[in-house]
């Protein structure tokens, strides 16, 4: 299941003790008492404590990661331990250390439109666990969300897709307010891209611009001179240190990363996009290292304090409050995937 902005029904959530699964009654996931929930959460901060640490793989940018990690060692004295890799690499590496049989991230934080697939082939295969069977209480007690609960994930963030630019290379006055206004002729030259396989969730913008303004689009775009970036990282980076005027697709996280340092950047959102919904998956608990300390984590990062700590950007969005989101957005569709090698040829590569 995916957000859908004109609201969507509650998602029948499977959940569990810290050992023992419950099952659904009436289509309806059973929910206990605020005091059973606190009871077991007091239980999961104990063991956490017991396992003193967790790994996790996150797609999330440095900043983000780090500040989430530092206010969950304040809160709870557990050392979230991070390592920030781009999706596509992420889930390669993640795949091989599980087929090297080798489980070493607790816990996943990942986005793009195959997210959900990739989490329920983890769970047929006995190294991943839906994090909707994982007792995690906030989950238990009904206070997360329930439409952005996917089942086998949850989704703890939506950061729309934007373009941002460098305010010492173009006016603000000069930039369009949607998609095709980019491919105006006055701004060749002036773009850096990522390139498209560094990240999958890229592939979302890229399918939902196909969809919306058809093949024509690329073209006009390719005729707009562009260059590209090996990842969001370092084409951020470029376009702060005024190695170009223009980048996209990018994130708030990106731009404020980097402007934060004083680079001069700022961004548009278009009425029309989609964005990064940036999701859990736990590794099974019969295979992870730190496995209390991982849902300890993923309780925190869906409660509203923790959401909040996540999404604390310009342009970030808490799952508690999606009043600020683009009039025309949409979520990720499933198998944006299977349209990677046709957005690559008509990107020109």
């Amino acid at each position: 299941m995916r957000i859908n902005t004109k609201g969507c029904a509650a998602a029948i959530l499977g959940v569990a003790l810290l050992g023992a699964s419950w099952a659904t009654v009436g289509g309806e996931a059973p929910r206990v008492s605020a005091a059973t929930a606190q009871a077991e959460l007091d239980a999961l901060i104990r063991a956490a404590k017991s396992d003193g640490e967790l790994l996790y793989y996150s797609t999330a940018t440095e900043n983000v990661a780090k500040r989430s990690s530092d206010a969950f060692f304040a809160k709870y004295g557990v050392r979230a331990n991070y390592l920030r890799i781009g999706g596509a690499r992420m889930r390669q590496r993640y795949s091989a250390e599980v087929e090297a049989g080798q489980v070493l991230a607790d816990l996943i934080l990942n986005a793009g439109g195959n997210t959900v697939e990739y989490a329920e082939e983890g769970i047929k295969k006995g190294y991943a666990e839906s994090i909707s069977e994982a007792g995690i209480p906030v989950l238990r007690s009904g206070e997360f969300p329930a439409r952005f609960v996917t089942g086998p994930t949850v989704i703890i963030q939506i950061a729309p897709w934007l373009f941002a630019y460098n305010t010492d290379k173009v006016k603000s006055t000069d930039l369009p307010k949607d998609w095709p206004g980019l491919l105006n002729p006055k701004f060749k030259g002036l773009f850096l891209l990522p390139h498209p396989d560094s990240a999958d969730s890229y592939m979302d913008l890229w399918s939902l611009l196909l969809d919306r303004y058809g093949e024509g689009f690329y073209k006009q775009l390719r005729a707009q001179e562009l260059r590209w970036s090996p990842g969001g990282v370092p084409g951020m980076q470029s376009l702060g240190a005024g190695e170009a005027a223009i980048y996209f697709p990018a994130v708030s996280a990106q731009v404020t990363s980097v402007s934060s340092k004083g680079a001069p950047l700022a961004m548009v959102t278009p009425d029309l996009t989609t964005g990064v919904e940036m999701q859990i998956m736990l590794s099974s608990r019969t295979k992870a290292k730190h496995g209390a300390a991982a849902r300890l984590f993923a309780n925190y990062l869906m409660s509203p304090e923790g959401n909040a700590v996540f999404n604390d950007d310009p342009g970030g969005m808490t799952v508690y409050d999606t009043s600020r989101l683009p009039k025309q957005y949409e979520s990720p569709k499933s198998g944006v995937m299977a349209r990677r090698a046709l957005v690559n040829k008509l990107l020109g590569f």
